[in-house]
């Protein structure tokens, strides 16, 4: 996003601002002075249509007096604040409320056309270059025998009506500032409960995209947003646990190899450095062959240890002898015993125990039990390893003198991968034990 969203809508806002008051300025203010001239211009036909039908008939069919006609004209004029005209078709001025009666000097205009008014009532302009300034003039005619005798016609400013209108577009503007700044309320609610939730989200993805599974953000919402980050959320959080347990994994698959590595490993160079005499090369080649074995039953093994979302596993049950198992085992390690001066104890239960398990499986256990004793063992210490059967079952058991599991660990030893704290104290004794079902 990069505030690449939130500058589009500020944009946006800043141009709905500033065509808002082009369209108030141009065609509001053109509107509403349109609005004003016809309500204006209404009113003054209706008074100009009264005067002709009134006074200025009477005037015409010599009921009236020019002068008493004229006073009337004067109290209208001062009224309705616009210059009131009788003028004949010819253009001839009979009488204006703005100017005193002279017979003498006759004001005629020039140029005057009643049909300028194009079929309406009123019209705009200097009236035939008559004024100085714009003016609103309203037309009405003085009839007598179906005949024209002549015209009323009233002028108000348009300076007036401008006034008006202003007035009007100020109150506009005055409305459009308030909308804008409601607008910008809202504007701020989008802020915080949109585009800054978004950014988090932005945030969290560029984590993860760049391998960072482990971020953790918070967006409190209830709506899709909330939604949308708790699940991007959760599924960070489940590939990172994926990338611990593979990495786990590795370091399983390495812990599992190590040791029959070393114990080839070892007995190979004994071989050629002249430590195990020719005599025992048969001894030994067997444990070699023994671990080559056990390395191709962890091999095969890795598929099914690497599906790290299987709830459980298929063992391939057999009957065998548990007794030469440990046996088997511990020999396997007698080097690495020799270099620490580590013994095994063995404290069996007969010299054949038959039980029905997976002996791959069981083999492992034995093989990182044992490992894990002789590791974190003292020098010159032993480690014992008995067996005792007990209603239908064989608890096996290794003890060492290490520097034990803390007790509350010791609940997650069965846990995959899990590994506890090695800098925990000395000098504490470290037992493990187990039970096998079946025995035969």
């Amino acid at each position: 996003m990069r505030k690449t969203l939130y500058l589009k809508i500020l944009l946006g806002y800043f141009i709905f601002a500033f065509f808002g008051f082009v369209v108030v300025a141009t065609f509001v203010s053109s509107m509403t002075m349109e609005q004003l001239k016809r309500e204006k211009a209404d009113a003054l036909y209706k008074e100009a249509t009264l005067i002709a039908n009134t006074y200025a008939s009477d005037l015409y069919n010599s009921e009236a007096s020019l002068d008493a006609v004229k006073k009337q004209l004067d109290a209208l004029d001062t009224f309705l604040s616009a210059t009131i005209w009788i003028i004949n078709p010819s253009g001839r001025m009979v009488l204006n409320s703005s100017a005193p009666v002279d017979l003498e000097n006759e004001t005629v205009i020039e140029g005057f056309d009643p049909t300028v008014i194009a079929g309406s009532y009123y019209t705009t302009g200097t009236f035939f270059d008559t004024f100085d300034e714009n003016m609103l003039s309203v037309f009405a005619p003085i009839t007598s025998s179906y005949k024209v005798k002549g015209y009323v016609v009233i002028h108000a400013p348009m300076h007036e009506l401008q006034l008006s209108c202003d007035t009007l577009l100020n109150i506009s503007y005055i409305l459009l500032v308030i909308l804008f700044l409601l607008s910008l309320i809202i504007l701020i609610f989008f802020t915080e409960m949109v585009y800054l939730p978004l950014r988090k989200i932005t945030e969290a993805t560029e984590q993860y995209a760049s391998g960072n599974m482990h971020y953790e953000f918070q967006v409190d919402s209830e709506d899709e947003i909330g939604y949308l980050a708790a699940t991007l959320s959760y599924m960070a959080s489940e590939i990172a646990r994926s990338e611990d347990d593979q990495k786990k994994f590795v370091a399983n698959v390495s812990h599992d190899f190590r040791s029959p590595l070393t114990s080839i490993k070892g007995y190979l160079e004994a071989m050629l450095d002249g430590t195990i005499p020719p005599e025992m090369y048969g001894k030994y080649l067997t444990i070699v062959l023994n671990e080559t074995e056990r390395l191709t039953k962890l091999t095969n093994s890795l598929l099914t240890l690497n599906n790290l979302n299987t709830k459980g596993m298929l063992l391939n049950r057999t009957d065998f002898d548990l007794n030469q198992i440990i046996r088997s085992t511990a020999a396997s390690f007698e080097g690495t015993c020799r270099q620490k001066s580590i013994g095994i104890e063995l404290i069996l239960t007969g010299d054949e125990m038959y039980v029905n398990a997976d002996v791959g499986k069981i083999q492992q256990v034995f093989y990182n039990l044992l490992d894990n004793a002789i590791k974190f063992s003292h020098n010159d210490s032993s480690i014992v390893i008995e067996t005792n059967e007990k209603s239908n079952k064989v608890h096996v058991s290794v003890k060492d003198s290490g520097i034990g599991i803390p007790k509350d660990d010791l609940k997650l030893v069965w846990d995959r991968f899990y590994k506890s704290d090695a800098s925990r104290g000395k000098d504490k004794m470290g037992r493990v034990s187990f039970s096998i079902k079946d025995v035969k």
